[in-house]
């Protein structure tokens, strides 16, 4: 009997102390997957994306072709596109030849039109920021709810036609700049005494220049002594983001005034000042100015991670901004869609 009542004393005893380590398990366990998953939840909140958007020179042909195939979305606002613009931009971007798609009223709804399709197709991530690189801007605004795709299409295709009938009014020229810091290439744009300014301050070392066929040419060959290790001419037949660019702002501005610009969903960065912006007024008189300023998109990518962008991602053809951030910075991450 005496050994009865210690069996049952010891399993009293082991049964408590089973129960103890199981609590302890339990809730270890429980506070583990806590902070693992308060750990994780941090860490995603500490990723701070912002989508960009190129400009002009992204094109290349068959550019769109594997979305339209693949998916009924995409096919769906291409073929949109085509009625919206009256002629078959997608014939041109799938089978159209590089001088077809040099046509600066193919280029621009072209690189626009694939921009916006890549980013609607993309649901796995939501932007943070966002900005565009000159015509890549307008993408912007549709990727932040400034404007709706198709009004912004119009407006695209309204710029084209401008900018295409500025430079037969008045032929112009570009030309990158390689080597020279920015102050140095505006400095000596500013002593030609022909029209040539800073047209892109696209990244250390890398900015584009802007204006009359002398005037470019004089500047070429002053930066040359000045200093630049190299300043080539590019293949366009228009002064982009220059003065001479008046006639074509003009004609937009009555364009963008009615059109309804809505409050972005997220801070909006533009060319003009590199900041951001939320107001619907201030981005519109922003994107009115855009065809005669420089664009600043060094400064643009250097405020957004100010502002905590720690990823980058390029929607749209071409890896043309990667190659910019990276030089801008290599602090942060950067990849296509």
């Amino acid at each position: 009997m005496q050994n009865y009542k210690k069996m049952r004393t010891y399993a009293s005893k082991t049964n408590k102390t089973l129960r103890y380590f199981a609590k302890s398990y339990f809730f270890t366990t429980f506070a583990r997957f806590f902070v693992r998953r308060k750990t994780y939840s941090t860490l995603l909140n500490t990723i701070m994306t912002a989508f960009v958007f190129p400009g002009q020179g992204a094109q290349f042909s068959g550019m769109g072709k594997d979305l339209y195939d693949a998916y009924p979305q995409a096919r769906t606002m291409m073929q949109r596109a085509n009625d919206i613009l009256g002629f078959g931009i997608t014939d041109i971007m799938f089978e159209g030849s590089d001088e077809d798609l040099k046509q600066t009223r193919v280029t621009q709804p072209a690189i626009f039109l694939h921009s916006i399709v890549s980013c609607q197709l993309s649901t796995v991530i939501s932007p943070n920021m966002v900005a565009g690189h000159s015509l890549g801007e307008f993408s912007a605004l549709v990727a932040s709810g400034v404007l709706g795709w198709e009004d912004a299409l119009r407006l695209v295709s309204e710029r084209a036609l401008a900018m295409q009938e500025a430079c037969e009014i008045q032929p112009g020229s570009m030309a990158a700049v390689l080597g020279m810091a920015d102050e140095g290439v505006a400095q000596i744009c500013n002593g030609i005494d022909d029209v040539v300014v800073a047209a892109n301050y696209n990244c250390p070392g890398q900015v584009v220049i802007s204006g009359s066929l002398k005037g470019v040419e004089q500047a070429c060959a002053a930066l040359k002594e000045g200093g630049a290790k190299r300043a080539l001419k590019l293949p366009v037949g228009g002064a982009f983001h220059s003065p001479l660019m008046q006639p074509a702002k003009e004609e937009l501005e009555a364009a963008i005034e009615k059109a309804t610009f809505n409050k972005p969903v997220c801070p909006v960065y533009q060319n003009v000042d590199g900041a951001a912006h939320e107001c619907p007024e201030t981005i519109k008189a922003n994107l009115i100015q855009q065809l005669t300023a420089s664009v600043l998109w060094t400064k643009e990518v250097q405020n957004m991670i100010a502002a905590g962008a720690t990823e980058f991602v390029e929607c749209g053809p071409g890896k043309a901004l990667q190659g910019m951030i990276v030089k801008i910075s290599r602090d942060v991450t950067v990849r296509g869609l």
